[in-house]
This record gives structure tokens, sequence and C-alpha cells, in this order.
């Protein structure tokens, strides 16, 4: 195989953008876009500055040239088009949600797995340099053991009544949003991070305007006058939650919390030493211990040595979400190539999401605690 390796993103709006830059950054070749039409597909070719011409993914498909397939498109086209690419030997990364489904995303981790391809999922919080420092400090025990898991993560995108996405819509988002949407990240990381496994849940579900624009246009337009439609899935959650260890967890989500653009935040709080993060500040992260706390700076000379790694920027140069984007793309290259990077998220990750999700969605409508790993597939609304 040659070390270039050339990609194809399949959907034109702001992730496939974000998708394309991190191909780019990360030292792949962008080799064209597939878009909803051939015409839209031209125009943002062009305003890509993408020298391929693919009118549709079969085209992509029969391309032996093109290795890697970035799926970028609403939910609920997920797994038939990932599918595609995994069964005509294309490496995949797939957005999140996987697939609206437990079932479906298991269905296509098997075919991975079984193909020996490629599939990762972009859970980039994973890619904040200061994240990876928390997570090796509870690793060599800095922390000792949790006594309480906390966070939230909050935006506001959706917080006018006029606000309108494919999103909202069951049929094309799936049946949670705003919990499968951002509340699936806060649980990978913190999973991650602090090395624990959420087994059940209870959770509430809520919708704070109960009707938006008519159709699903795309993200944040805004209409007035037209028809309007009732709002089926929720502006809100909150779930309280507990590990196999017996460890709570507290965790707030919302799409309509006004100034919180893109708010992660958690606080791991262990016996010996306490840890925060938050997303929107990511150059730091707060350690408190029983003498005092401090404030750690993110420093590619000090630390651990997956923080130096992702670490692209001296110290005081700010690093963001669009870095965390360039080293998860870095990484599912190099295990195109072969490698095993650590922490890239895969469909696996993928699949523990979705079972979390679908428990979630259980619980608020029994009103009772769930079973994370048991939780029965939910009918959508």
């Amino acid at each position: 195989m040659s070390d270039l390796i050339r990609s194809v993103v399949v959907g034109a709006g702001m992730i496939g953008a974000v998708h394309a830059a991190a191909i780019r950054a990360a030292g792949g070749e962008l080799a064209g876009v597939v878009a909803s039409t051939p015409e839209r597909g031209a125009r943002t070719a062009e305003e890509w500055q993408v020298p391929g011409r693919y009118p549709h993914l079969d085209a992509v498909l029969d391309d032996d040239s093109v290795s890697v397939v970035h799926v970028c498109t609403p939910n609920a086209l997920h797994v038939r088009q990932a599918e595609a690419a995994l069964a005509a030997g294309k490496h995949v990364v797939c957005e999140k949600p996987l697939a609206i489904s437990a079932a479906e995303a298991e269905r296509l981790t098997r075919l991975a797995e079984e193909s020996g391809l490629v599939l990762a999922v972009p859970f980039v919080y994973r890619y904040h340099p200061l994240v990876r420092e928390i997570r090796d400090r509870r690793l060599r025990g800095e922390f000792g053991a949790w006594q309480l898991i906390h966070g939230s993560y909050l935006q506001d995108w959706m917080l006018a009544e006029d606000a309108m996405s494919w999103r909202v819509d069951p049929s094309q988002g799936g049946p949670s949003r705003a919990f499968a949407d951002i509340g699936s990240h806060w649980c990978d990381l913190v999973e991650w991070v602090a090395g624990v496994r959420f087994t059940e849940l209870t959770a509430r579900l809520g919708t704070t305007v109960p009707t938006r624009p008519a159709g699903t246009g795309a993200s944040f337009t805004a209409t007035t006058g037209g028809p309007r439609a009732e709002v089926r899935t929720e502006d809100v959650a909150t779930v309280l939650l507990r590990t196999g260890d017996g460890v709570l967890g507290t965790l707030t989500v919302s799409q309509v919390s006004a100034g919180r653009k893109n708010r992660l935040w958690f606080e791991l709080d262990g016996a010996a030493a306490s840890a925060v993060f938050d997303q929107e500040n990511p150059e730091t992260a707060w350690l408190g211990a029983p003498d005092g706390a401090r404030v750690l700076f993110r420093d590619p000379n000090h630390g651990s040595a997956e923080q130096r790694r992702l670490s692209r920027l001296p110290a005081g140069h700010a690093q963001g979400y669009a870095d965390c984007f360039t080293s998860f793309v870095a990484d599912a290259y190099a295990a195109v190539r072969g490698a095993t990077p650590e922490g890239l998220p895969t469909g696996a990750d993928g699949v523990r999401s979705a079972r979390i999700v679908e428990a979630v969605l259980t619980s608020s409508a029994s009103l009772t605690w769930t079973d994370v790993a048991a939780a029965p597939v939910p009918v959508a609304p």
C-alpha cells in the first residue's frame, strides 16, 4: 500500500468540511466529495478545491485508488453507506452515531472486523492533549478510587423557537437528538479517561421548544410565518449513572442553554485528588488535592508521552477542536497502515455509545433504572 491515503468525504455539510480539512492536515489526499445531489457535489468540490468529481457513492466504491470513505451524512444513512463502503473493501471513518440502533452498529462493526478493515468513529475529544494527561495520571494511580463523577455538555444552537435541523426529525436523526448528538460524546470521553463503565442509569428527557418550522432544512436556519411541526426529539436530558464499581455519576445535556456554544465539562473526584476538564478552555486542566488546587497548562515539554505527542504547537499557542480532528484522522490513517494508535475510537466504541443511548431512551420512557448492556431497542416515536 502506498503511504499516501486517498479519501472521499460523503456529505457536504459542516462536519464534512471539518473532515475534509483534517484529511489534508493529517497528510491524506482529499480525492473527492459526494453530496446529496451531483450538482451540489460539483459545487462543493469546487469550493473545497477537490480535483475529483463523484456524482454518487457508487462511483467512489468503483474507484480502486480510494482507500478510505468518510461518512458525514444524516444519521439514518450511516449504516447503509458505511456498509457499502466496507463491502467494497474501503476503510471507513463514520460520524457518530455509528447507527441509530445498537443492533445495526453491532452488525456494521462485525463486518469491519471480519473484513479486516478499519472502522473509526470520531469521538475526537479524546484527542485533547490534556485529556490524555488526565488519563495518564489516572493510570498511574494519582487520583485514587473514584468517589463521584459529574459534568455536563451544553450548547445553545437550538434555543431559538425557529431554529431547525434535520437532526430534529427522528426519521433522519434517530429517536434521540441532544443526548445521542452530544451526551454520547461526554459518556465516551469520561468512560475512557476515568477507566469506568456505566452499567445502569436513570434518565429524563425534555423538549422545551414544542414546535419548530416544518421540514428538515439545514442546521442553523430560521424561518418565520410558515407551517410548524411537533418536535419529537429532546432538547435537554438529565442522567444519573452508576458504574460497575458502584460509583455515582451525573450528566446534564442541553442544546438550549444560552451562551453555551460547545461546553463539554467533566469533574472526576477521587479519594486522593480530583480533575476537571472544560472543552471550551482546552489549554488548561484543574487538578484538586486536599491541600489545595492548581491549574495545569498544556505543554509539549512536560507531562505524559501522549500529551506531548498530541501537542502540535508550543505551549501558549492555543490548540482546539480542529487539532483534535487532525490527530484523530492521523491515527485512523495510521491504523489503515497497520499501526495500533492508543485511544483510537473504533466501531466497538460506536456500539458502546449506541447501547448507552438506547438505555437512556428506555429509562426515560419507563421512568426506571435501566441496565445499559441489556437495554432493549426502543421504538422511534
